[in-house]
């Protein structure tokens, strides 16, 4: 599909992960349009919903648009962030199909969609078992939303790619502790730390759990990649976008601490919830779509992430 043919609706376009998408979306050319709260759409809202869907008739639509934070947030916020992602699934299909069944939806979906018991992700046990319990909420969300997509594909034929992700972290992301993604707290912490001389750094859990880490400007990479052929074989099932490799969050900090050459000492929170030990995603699949893809080196992302927080310190 060349460029020209190419209208897209990003939703959560003002987001952590949906301006990944919309720097890609610029640089390549591609027409699209922005949604999210911030910009006057509640995707909640049906209505809402509908009515910019009719008004700009797009050929995909990604749909970054949700309701996550912490494990924390997740945990002490259950109930608000279950509702807010099951009503913006409902919303986003109900409109699909009513205004324009022919758009392509790409949905990302985290990986703590995965079970709980898995310590490898491989994309035919993704529903194999229910998911840990400090992201029921978020993890619960995600299910239904691929169980959604197949529901309104069955009934009006409406397509939809989901890609299973890993933790993702990189610049745009809050700064909000209890908002932030885990790489991206790390990161935002130790800036914090050496630009105002903390002599001690708090780290949330026990830094045990060990995470696969994707950065959003790749996923941004990686959808403009599907947008252009979306049928590649492979992609008309959940697929990981995977690297088959991980780090503990104490390798992370330890890395951080070399990189931003920080002196104080570090405190372990582990009153905070670690969540799952193991996230490790198999990448075969992934490498039979994307044969060529080159993910960026996580040295790079931490360090382009950094630049990000010390362009906006203080925060």
């Amino acid at each position: 599909m060349v460029v020209a043919d190419i209208k897209a609706v990003v939703l959560g376009a003002t987001g952590f992960v949906g301006q990944s998408v919309t720097q890609v979306l610029r640089r390549q050319g591609v027409a699209y349009v922005g949604a999210s709260r911030a910009l006057g759409v509640d995707l909640r809202d049906p209505a809402a919903t509908a009515a910019l869907l009719r008004r700009e008739q797009p050929t995909h639509i990604v749909n970054c648009a949700a309701n996550v934070g912490s494990l924390n947030y997740v945990t002490e916020q259950a109930g608000t962030v279950i509702a807010d992602n099951v009503r913006m699934a409902l919303s986003l299909y109900e409109a699909v199909a009513r205004e324009c069944p022919q758009a392509i939806v790409i949905n990302p979906i985290a990986n703590c969609a995965y079970p709980a018991e898995a310590d490898v992700f491989r994309e035919e046990d993704w529903l194999e078992g229910p998911v840990h319990r400090s992201v029921l909420s978020y993890g619960a969300s995600r299910r239904l939303l691929w169980n959604t997509a197949e529901c309104f594909a069955m009934q009006h034929g409406v397509k939809s790619i989901h890609l299973l992700t890993p933790n993702m972290y990189g610049p745009y992301d809050s700064t909000d502790p209890n908002k932030t993604h885990a790489l991206n707290a790390l990161v935002a912490k130790f800036v914090k730390a050496r630009l105002a001389c903390q002599p001690q750094l708090v780290v949330w859990g026990t830094g045990a759990p060990i995470r696969e880490w994707l950065y959003a400007p790749d996923f941004g990479r990686l959808v403009w990649e599907v947008m252009q052929h979306p049928d590649r074989p492979g992609l008309e099932q959940p697929t990981n976008l995977a690297q088959n490799s991980g780090l503990s969050v104490r390798e992370l900090v330890t890395l951080m601490q070399r990189t931003f050459n920080y002196q104080g000492q570090i405190i372990w929170d582990a009153a905070k919830p670690d969540g799952a030990l193991k996230k490790v995603m198999n990448n075969a699949r992934f490498r039979c779509i994307f044969p060529a893809f080159q993910f960026t080196p996580i040295d790079d992302g931490i360090a382009a992430t950094a630049r990000y927080y010390e362009s906006i310190y203080p925060y």
